[in-house]
């Protein structure tokens, strides 16, 4: 579950830095929090398959990634 806590805190906070860049260096930085939510994504769905979360919850959250 840390995995998750890192990735979910990754994602605004690389965008919040990247904000004060460069248009070419924010862009960078918003492809390292995509990533990051990829990462996140992959990691709800280990949490699912482990039964820590239920699929309801997956795909609610899912929702909550795709619109971030």
């Amino acid at each position: 579950m840390s995995q998750i806590s890192r990735c979910s805190v990754s994602i605004p906070s690389y965008i919040a830095e990247g904000s004060s860049r460069t248009d070419k260096s924010f862009s960078d930085f918003i492809d390292i929090a995509l990533g990051s939510s990829f990462e996140l994504e992959t990691q709800l769905i280990i949490a699912c398959n482990r039964n820590y979360i239920n699929k309801e919850q997956l795909a609610k959250i899912e929702i909550k990634i795709q619109e971030f």
